[in-house]
């Protein structure tokens, strides 16, 4: 193809409103219902085939657990080996393809998504099989996830354009070739928008991928699957294998041709998948790429000259939506003597306001955790705090399993700052607060960067410019993503790249040229026009 080839020039998908009387509201709502009654059966997907295994596991909704929204096939040792080598035979091709049209299978799976027809269905399931509201479905599982698929595009174009110089009869070039076998995608149930990052990724790079989907969010996963195919990406390109966690990653990790590990999930989980590829790493044909964003103990700090209807507001906003499921949510806040004189009645009593239940119906703002392993857990936290005297409950506290994984959003002041809430990842709609004497700043900074292992995000609150400098400096290492006066979730593709260190992980910036580069192996080239043909240098001439 001759032609300096652009892709066109990405923007961030508008956010529907679904507001009552909006045409959006009416045909989401519809689909919602249809899917509600229409059970589907999910198959895997290799070489672009649909595959039953008979291995069946149901699919309910989190806040009402006896409705079942489908069933699912769950791979095993044979479907994994036909995967490895479904994505070897389709490597050979789509490793070669020119990259302006690997991404136009991925523009056009964005514009897909973006059609009524797939934006209903992949929200609805969202909302259903992950019980996020409309509003946290709408700007997950639509509008991040067309904009990571346009985005990338933009980013690899840019990529593939970064040549070096070249000298006088000579021509230097750069080809960023993908690796060499196959990407494991493991994807969590949290973002569905993150399941299509993972696997859309490297594959826009070239490479092959075999995608796990978590078991909580194989619905929606199954429908951006199909959209890809819809799209035209070739056959196992991507291989869709829902199934047992470690009966899958045995067999990926222990295979020569692995190539690189695109994660996001627990920090225990992520530790034990580098340890596994440590100890196996002289089998691999190739040095594996291992890419991983994990937990996060995210705060907000407070200064006294903040506002206090600001910081409520982010508290609110930060820790309850979505549950508090959110790698990004806000689960610690430390909060001023005389701040919180001004703004402690006022917060507990819009938590109390906050309303919980169905998210197909619109009116609430939260739903249910996503299963039971998470109720049970975020139960127990709040009974030790129940019974602790270095804590008290300010809002919520209640949970109920009777129809769904209901957590209500929970308040608590530690009075201690090393209590377990304020250090150790919940993941649930839990916000734990402490207040520290206002000529503490410095101190309470300290206090922030020290108590957790994790950096992923953080926001400081100040109308005081100096003050809020001094945060930037003193947290600099404590988050990837950090906002100033807003809460410290919601990061947008193309604006705030999103990653973090630490024990939060490999900060390779999904949304960004630098994550795309992980998955690409660069060969550098020389042409010679006119080479030399004596081994003498000039040097060497006689006085």
């Amino acid at each position: 193809m001759n032609g300096s080839i652009r892709i066109p020039t990405p923007i961030n998908e508008p956010v529907l409103s679904y507001a009552p009387g909006t045409p959006e509201r009416a045909s989401l709502k519809a689909r919602l219902a249809e899917m509600a009654a229409n059970p589907v059966e999910v198959p895997l997907i290799i070489s672009g085939e649909e595959v039953r295994t008979g291995d069946v596991h149901e699919i309910r909704a989190p806040h009402d657990h006896q409705q079942v929204l489908g069933t699912y096939h769950s791979a095993g040792p044979a479907e994994v080996a036909r995967a490895i080598e479904s994505s070897r035979e389709a490597w050979e091709t789509w490793s070669r393809m020119a990259w302006v049209d690997r991404a136009a299978v991925f523009l056009r799976a964005a514009d897909l998504l973006a059609h009524p027809r797939w934006r209903d269905t992949v929200n609805a399931a969202t909302m259903l099989g992950q019980s996020k509201t409309v509003h946290q479905a709408e700007i997950d599982s639509a509008c991040e996830l067309i904009d990571f698929w346009r985005f990338n595009c933009h980013f690899a174009e840019k990529i593939y354009a970064d040549q070096p110089l070249s000298a006088p009869g000579m021509w230097n070039r750069s080809e960023y070739r993908p690796l060499e076998g196959f990407i494991y995608a493991v994807s969590p149930f949290n973002f569905t928008s993150i399941g299509g990052n993972l696997c859309g990724a490297p594959a826009l790079m070239g490479n092959v991928v075999l995608w796990k989907p978590s078991h909580t969010a194989v619905l929606s996963n199954y429908f951006l699957m199909r959209i890809l195919v819809e799209a035209g990406l070739p056959a196992g390109v991507v291989n869709f294998i829902p199934g047992d966690s470690s009966r899958i990653t045995d067999s990926l990790l222990g295979h020569p041709d692995f190539a690189g590990l695109h994660f996001t999930g627990s920090t225990g989980v992520f530790q034990m998948f580098w340890e596994r590829i440590g100890g196996d790493i002289a089998q691999y044909r190739s040095y594996p790429r291992i890419v991983g964003e994990t937990g996060g103990k995210d705060f907000i700090v407070a200064h006294p000259s903040a506002d206090p209807d600001a910081v409520r507001t982010a508290m609110i906003r930060g820790a309850f939506e979505y549950q508090g499921q959110k790698c990004s949510a806000a689960s610690r806040a430390y909060v001023p003597e005389s701040l919180w004189a001004r703004m402690k009645d006022s917060l507990v009593e819009e938590t109390r306001s906050i309303r919980m239940g169905d998210p197909t119906d619109f009116r609430n703002f939260m739903g249910a955790v996503i299963d039971e392993k998470a109720f049970r857990k975020l139960s127990a936290y709040i009974d030790r705090a129940r019974e602790s005297e270095d804590v008290e409950i300010l809002a919520g506290g209640g949970y109920d399993d009777s129809k769904g994984w209901f957590i209500e959003p929970t308040l608590l002041l530690a009075h201690d700052p090393k209590y377990e809430t304020m250090c150790e990842e919940l993941f649930g709609p839990v916000l734990t607060i402490h207040v520290y004497p206002d000529d503490q700043w410095r101190e309470t900074l300290a206090l922030v960067d020290s108590t957790s292992p994790y950096a992923l995000t953080g926001a400081v609150f100040s109308l005081d410019r100096d003050a809020a400098r001094e945060a930037m400096d003193a947290l600099r290492h404590a988050a990837g993503n950090f906002y100033v006066n807003d809460k410290p979730t919601g990061a947008v593709v193309g604006q705030q790249p999103f990653g973090g260190s630490r024990a939060s992980g490999t900060n390779d910036k999904a949304g960004s040229a630098l994550n795309l580069l992980r998955w690409i192996s660069a060969r550098s080239m020389k042409e010679t026009f006119d080479p030399p043909t004596d081994y003498r240098y000039p040097f060497m001439n006689a006085e």
